[in-house]
């Protein structure tokens, strides 16, 4: 009589399978490290589960991931994508509501290095990753670290990868005669600009634009307005709202750039596109090569 093997055959596939399932759950509960902007390292028994965001760019970040779904809270002005908006909204950099933070048991908390309520947030427990980016190299070291800490690093390269492919696209269509020419991309009507080492003046550089403010100024200044009419920008980048009021700032009706419509106008949806420095980046550089190609032959400076 032949004795079946079938009970061992079973038992191997239950001792396989039961291996399989503890090896997964090690790498399922295997620790998460990184660095933040701080130069602070940050250790999680896993990746996190649930995630409050208190920046737009991280909020962006997480979402084009592929983990919008892990956000359980967000700062006031994250927008996008469209699941965002209907995330309990918990304060800004200034006034962040950390009461609500604390309730809501996030694993981690995302936030500025200009967070006000970082120190108080970490006080109460909570583990707190700083990340805020100026420049497209920190950028790109936020969403390789967001990724990272999702337990998915390999993303990060495949994301920027995508934002690269995006920024080669639009530099191809800017048309050769508005190469080298000057702008003005203002971020705020004090006025503040993006000077030529923040990332948008990266961006315009790279679409071969140049920018009327120097890196001696830094990524964000406020100018004085005279410094805007003395330096006659060749082209004026600006939300709709704020270019519309240009002229009628003193001295500012004289900007041949205003005269010639050599303008970008954003709307607001838009213009939050370009002023985050996230995985948006290439839409940003395709916004700006749109609105350069739609520029009148005139006055582009062709005969």
């Amino acid at each position: 009589m032949t004795r079946s093997r079938t009970p061992y055959r079973t038992s191997a596939h239950w001792a396989l399978a039961v291996a399989l399932s503890l090896g997964f759950a090690v790498l399922a509960r295997a620790d998460v490290i990184v660095r933040d902007d701080r130069g602070a390292t940050i250790k999680l028994p896993a990746p996190p589960q649930r995630v409050i965001t208190l920046l737009p760019s991280l909020t962006e970040t997480v979402c084009a991931l592929g983990f919008c779904e892990r956000l359980v809270g967000t700062d006031r002005y994250s927008n996008w994508p469209t699941s965002v908006p209907a995330l309990p909204k918990l304060g800004g950099m200034d006034d962040a509501q950390v009461e609500r933070i604390v309730a809501l048991r996030p694993d981690v908390v995302l936030a500025a290095r200009s967070t006000r309520a970082v120190e108080r947030l970490e006080s109460l427990g909570l583990t707190v990753v700083v990340l805020e980016p100026r420049n497209q190299t920190e950028a790109r070291r936020m969403v390789a670290t967001v990724a990272t800490l999702m337990g998915r690093p390999e993303q990060g390269g495949v994301l920027w990868a995508r934002i690269d492919q995006q920024v080669q696209r639009a530099v191809a269509r800017v048309p050769a005669v508005l190469r080298g020419q000057k702008v003005y991309f203002e971020v705020d009507a004090a006025p503040y600009a993006a000077g030529s080492v923040s990332f948008i003046g990266e961006l315009l550089a790279q679409l071969g634009l140049g920018n009327i403010v120097p890196p001696a100024l830094g990524p964000f200044p406020k100018l004085n307005p005279e410094y805007v009419v003395k330096a006659q920008p060749d082209l004026i980048m600006a939300v709709e709202r704020h270019l519309n009021d240009m002229p009628r700032r003193p001295g500012w009706a004289t900007l041949k750039a205003l005269q010639t419509r050599r303008t970008c106008a954003f709307d607001a949806a838009r213009y939050d596109m370009l002023v985050r420095p996230g995985p948006r980046l290439g839409e940003a550089a395709e916004l700006i090569a749109d609105c350069l190609q739609a520029l009148p032959p005139a006055e582009r400076g062709t005969p």
